[in-house]
């Protein structure tokens, strides 16, 4: 799949344009302007999407800043997830149909009207979700599930640290653990502002990280000195010594942002008497196949959750796709709790 060539919007439409957010260079708000792309084509084995809502991740914002390319031959428009009906299939597409309401990964696109993705990847929407729910669930659930479950083998019973109360991974995981594993115990480091809300969605113990930037002694108080089995961490640096100390015996910690910094000490012999384990993980640049495994197992044991609104997607704000710089300063600003949602038509 290649990015198309784009350009500034005018009054002529063609056949093979589409509406989209394009970026006039890298930097601030400022460079997202409406525009008029080459609408894709799907390849073999992908399909093509009449988007209806995407939403707005936290990699999108490090893409426009010029941080985070996306993978070689996908768009370079932004946007990480979509939820919209099958407009055409690809090459040796099977099981899916013309009109089927979708919602899927795209390695980038989903700020558009139409983009394709990978039929392994899609997923289709329950009856009782709407297009904007819908484009909340692929990126922020799947990479909950993904390095919650799958990577750190939570189990029911066990214990966690969940970093960034209020964010869209953090609220995914916490929304995940209670519908999968409701005897887990659930430590969620928060701003003041969301720390409520936060409780109200199933946290059991909050650490206000503006109060208690080192939480070892508190998580240590909470769990009896045990420590927890799981650390679910964006922050990076800043962190890492305060994480292992709070790991308990076999404890992961799993990284899946650094936005404190990518250097820090590691007690190594701590490390190794407790047996801990550290794993970094992204979703966005796994190979085709592999991500398909991982939707997969994740339509497998959680999509039910969704059909029958145990999980029902928490959305902050719904913009227009003309709205977009605002839902870029609204998610930077961090005034947003759970996901915001873009809509495209």
């Amino acid at each position: 799949m290649k990015a198309g060539k784009v350009q500034l919007l005018n009054n002529t439409r063609g056949l093979h344009s589409m509406k989209a957010v394009l970026m006039e260079g890298f930097g601030g708000v400022e460079v997202l302007k409406i525009g008029e792309a080459e609408r894709p084509s799907p390849g073999e084995g992908q399909v093509l999407i009449r988007v209806v809502a995407t939403s707005i991740n936290r990699p999108d914002l490090v893409q426009r800043e010029g941080k985070y390319p996306p993978p070689p031959g996908d768009s370079l428009i932004l946007g990480l997830e979509v939820a919209g009906t099958i407009e055409a299939l690809g090459a040796g597409v099977i099981g899916w149909q013309v009109g089927e309401r979708v919602m899927t990964l795209v390695g980038g696109g989903g700020y558009a009207e139409f983009a394709v993705a990978y039929a392994g990847h899609l997923m289709k929407i329950p009856e009782s979700m709407n297009f904007e729910e819908a484009a909340c669930v692929c990126e922020s659930y799947i990479t909950a599930f993904l390095n919650v479950f799958m990577i750190g083998e939570f189990k029911d019973g066990q214990s966690a640290i969940l970093h960034g109360g209020g964010g869209g991974v953090n609220t995914a995981a916490i929304q995940l653990c209670r519908a999968l594993t409701p005897s887990n115990k659930l430590i969620v480091t928060a701003s003041p502002a969301k720390m409520e809300r936060v409780r109200e969605i199933g946290a059991d113990f909050l650490i206000n990280f503006l109060e208690t930037p080192d939480f070892t002694e508190v998580v240590k108080e909470y769990t009896n000195k045990k420590g927890v089995d799981l650390v679910l961490d964006h922050v990076g640096a800043k962190y890492l010594a305060p994480n292992m100390n709070s790991l308990g015996y076999k404890g992961r910690l799993v990284i899946i942002g650094v936005i404190s910094g990518i250097k820090a000490e590691l007690n190594l012999a701590l490390m190794m008497v407790k047996r801990q384990q550290i794993v970094g993980s992204v979703l966005r640049s796994r190979p085709v196949p592999e991500k398909a495994e991982i939707v997969a197992e994740f339509t497998r044991r959680a999509l039910p959750k969704f059909a029958d609104r145990s999980i029902v997607p928490i959305i902050e704000k719904v913009f227009s796709i003309d709205q977009v710089a605002e839902a870029h300063r609204m998610m930077e600003e961090d005034k947003h709790f759970g996901k915001i949602v873009l809509k495209i038509q």
